[in-house]
């Protein structure tokens, strides 16, 4: 073999263990159905009373349609699993998702990473409304059954509609007003919230549950009742995720295209507001999901809302599942809100998208 004078020979790119390549190889959905099934797993196993995997596993193979698995396990232990931590856990992996979800399609009208329903008030708004429905003499004797799903839709929906308004200057929407709106107008909702708990008696005790957000009264009436709801949304929404695409060019250039922007907002905002609202009338106030893991998942697949929503139902459904997980095995038998574990890890995600972005970047 003769070689060419000048010609520069490039080194081989060393070979990636065996191991590491199994992991590039798998696809972001792939690899986020196994993880949400890993935490989910770990999740069922462990809390105050720790229940081995194998037996857990053993479990829940039983009780599959002409599927008989001989279990000799205490009672105890399968009331734990099936009436308690089950529920828990696809309760709270709806609620990451939807909230992870509602997240995405927020930044992807407001064309703005920090538009998520906690910052935009969305949450606040619908902690408001669920509160008015806990207050008043409407039928609502399950509580998260009834009206008070309806009505934190309806707070949501006014937070939603106030901030793009105060933020809106003619026919653009100015980001860091945004923000500042939904802060302010969170700030406004939480008080209104607080003074009916203050004022309401007895009766607003479950209104605690809205201010710190939690799965401890969770139950699978309420889980079957949400499901309606956050189908709905989330399926309007994935209808238009190749419009949002083309809203993060321009609204103008949108327009030219055939997009009729006004409308594509008002439907995607109405149905995110409804999957968030959902959430919030499922679990209660819980922070800073919306913001972590859009923005996480579009570094690692892109801002293609086509991929982008369904993968952060994935990872929001994770992250809020392993969320849980800390809040009741830290310090057990006590448990934490969930909400102080999301702001824990939210707080500071929000500054550093301050500081590496700047403010007037958002």
């Amino acid at each position: 073999m003769t070689s060419v004078p000048g010609a520069s020979v490039m080194p081989a790119a060393p070979a990636l263990p065996r191991g590491r390549r199994r992991i590039s190889q798998l696809t972001p959905v792939t690899f986020g159905a196994l993880l949400l099934l890993a935490i989910a797993a770990l999740a069922l196993t462990q809390g105050a009373a720790a229940i081995p995997a194998r037996t857990t596993f053993a479990l829940l193979v039983d009780r599959l349609p002409l599927i008989a698995v001989h279990t000799d396990v205490p009672a105890s232990w399968e009331r734990i699993v099936f009436d308690i931590r089950l529920p828990r856990v696809v309760a709270a992996g709806l609620v990451g998702a939807a909230l992870s979800y509602s997240g995405s399609a927020y930044q992807g009208v407001f064309r703005n990473p920090l538009a998520e329903p906690y910052l935009l008030g969305v949450a606040s708004g619908a902690a408001l409304g669920a509160a008015i429905a806990i207050v008043s003499p409407l039928e609502s004797s399950t509580y998260g059954v009834g009206w008070v799903p309806a009505l934190a839709f309806v707070g949501a929906g006014v937070a939603v509609v106030l901030v793009y308004l105060f933020a809106r200057s003619g026919s653009v929407v100015n980001n860091a007003t945004l923000i500042l709106a939904g802060v302010a107008l969170s700030a406004v909702f939480s008080s209104v919230t607080s003074f009916l708990l203050l004022t309401g008696g007895g009766a607003t005790r479950p209104i605690l549950s809205f201010l710190f957000g939690g799965f401890n009264t969770v139950s699978w009436a309420r889980i079957v009742f949400a499901l309606p709801y956050l189908a709905v949304g989330a399926a309007v929404v994935a209808i238009y995720a190749r419009v949002l695409n083309v809203l993060q060019l321009d609204e103008e250039q949108a327009a030219q295209l055939g997009v009729d922007v006004a409308r594509v907002k008002l439907i995607v905002l109405a149905a995110a507001s409804l999957v968030a609202a959902t959430a919030v009338a499922l679990a209660g106030v819980i922070g800073f999901v919306g913001l972590i893991v859009p923005h996480v998942t579009r570094m690692l697949a892109g801002r293609d809302h086509r991929r982008l929503l369904p993968l952060s139902a994935l990872f929001g459904a994770s992250f809020l599942i392993a969320a849980d997980l800390l809040s009741r095995t830290v310090i057990a038998p006590q448990e934490i809100p969930v909400g102080i574990v999301t702001a824990i890890a939210g707080g500071p995600f929000f500054l550093y998208l301050l500081r590496t972005r700047g403010a007037d970047r958002l």
